[in-house]
Formats: C-alpha cells, sequence, structure tokens
C-alpha cells in the first residue's frame, strides 16, 4: 500500500492504524526526542513498527547521547512524517507524533523485535548485532496525526 500525500487522514481508529501502517512502511526514519536533564534533544533513528502499531523499534549504541536520555528519563516522542520540503508540504504533508515511554529489550523479546527491525533495515544487521548496541522499544501511549496543516486526530494505544 502506498501512502498518497494527499491521502485523508480517517477518524476510525481501525483505518486510522491502516494508515500509520502504512506512513511506517513509506519512511524508514523517524526523529527521536528524548530530555537530556530537561532539554529537548532530537535524533534521527531508523526505525520499525510492530503490526499492531503498539510499539516502535529503533537500535543505538549504548554510549549515544540519546541512550544515556532515555535511560535518566524514558518519556520519549518519534515525528515519523512523509514531507517532500516542497510547498505543497502544507497542506499535503502528513506528520506523526508517537508519545510513549522506550527501554532496552533482552532475550526473547530482543530476538522478535530484532527480527522484526532487520526486516525493515538489514543493512544495519552488523550494527544492530554488536555488544555494545542497545535495541530500544518505544511503547507507544498515543499517536497524533496532523495532515492538511491543521487537521489533528489522535489515536490512544491501549
Amino acid at each position: 500500500m502506498d501512502f498518497s500525500l494527499r491521502e485523508t487522514i480517517a477518524t476510525d481508529p481501525g483505518a486510522l492504524r491502516e494508515t500509520l501502517r502504512a506512513l511506517f512502511l513509506a519512511q524508514p526514519l523517524a526523529v527521536l526526542s528524548t530530555s537530556d536533564e530537561g532539554q529537548p534533544y532530537c535524533s534521527l533513528v531508523a526505525f520499525a513498527s510492530t503490526d499492531d502499531v503498539g510499539s516502535l523499534v529503533f537500535a543505538t549504541s549504548r554510549s549515544t547521547r540519546k541512550f544515556t536520555n532515555l535511560a535518566r528519563d524514558p518519556r520519549v516522542a518519534l515525528l515519523i512524517d512523509n514531507r517532500s520540503n516542497e510547498e505543497a508540504d502544507f497542506h499535503d504533508a502528513t506528520a506523526v507524533t508517537a508519545t510513549g515511554r522506550a527501554g532496552e529489550v533482552s532475550g526473547g523479546e530482543r530476538d522478535r523485535l530484532l527480527k522484526l527491525y532487520l526486516a525493515r533495515h538489514p543493512r544495519l544487521e552488523e550494527f544492530a548485532r554488536s555488544p555494545e548496541c542497545a535495541l530500544v522499544e518505544v511503547r507507544v501511549s498515543f499517536y497524533t496525526v496532523v495532515s492538511q496543516f491543521q487537521q489533528v486526530t489522535t489515536l490512544e494505544i491501549a
């Protein structure tokens, strides 16, 4: 399913989840926002989404500022959008903010989510399997979807 710039965002939760899935398949990168002792800090991350869009997953070295920040404060936000850096983006682009809590995963859950992540980002396998790499799961509390410049829809994840 292609994610069209002009797709209208549905307010039905099931349809909204489908819209999110399509956007997440089309966009490999997200902007992660963490807190560095009260100061916002943003990072670009390659991410993957679970089928139910309840979790987003990314890999990072444990020595990064983003990992240190989320270890201190697990509250995070990720921004995923489909902008093309054209004037039409003011009306046509869709931006999704995922708000939730992040934490490193381990054991069987790490294996499951790593498989999902590597299916999306096979070129990152060596990095993702390295001992210094943490696999981080963001358990999403809610999504805020902004489209057509000012149309805002919220999807709470149970």
